[in-house]
């Protein structure tokens, strides 16, 4: 299955890609915030398209308790207009700590902060969406078993 991981932000939308076998996530691009959500929305349906995607995965910002604060709130928000825009299904994901990991493997590849504020959303897409990926590769190895 082939999967698009959104990591929704006020300013910036990350995004990444899985590879056909829904395996591997891969950092695709990032979409700046064009002030219109009919815009953002449209943009992330010709990416469904263009890629042959079958599911999304937007990132859930929950409190590190496990809270909807509001930020989760807007996310689910969105979600429920993204599922009236795409045709394929839109589910979300806890995206806790994504955006650390990320910035921790880019600052691993020595990128300075400039640089790696260019790229940060798309890595985090690919951190959250390479989690659902191996959370539903175990659960489909145990329905196995």
């Amino acid at each position: 299955m082939r999967a698009l991981g959104i990591d929704l932000g006020s300013k910036r939308i990350g995004v990444a890609t899985s590879d056909r076998s829904g395996t591997i996530a891969t950092p695709l691009t990032v979409l700046k915030r064009s002030g219109s959500l009919e815009t953002d929305y449209r943009a992330i349906a010709e990416l469904v398209a263009e890629y042959e995607i079958e599911c999304v995965v937007v990132g859930l910002p929950l409190h590190m308790n496990g809270n909807y604060g509001d930020a989760a709130k807007s996310a689910v928000a969105e979600v429920q207009q993204l599922t009236s825009v795409l045709s394929v299904p839109v589910l979300t994901f806890d995206e806790r700590r994504t955006t650390v990991t990320a910035d921790n493997i880019l600052m691993e590849q020595n990128m300075n902060a400039q640089e790696r504020r260019k790229v940060i959303d798309k890595v985090a897409a690919a951190v959250m969406l390479q989690s659902w990926l191996d959370g539903r590769k175990m659960t489909e190895a145990r329905s196995r078993d």
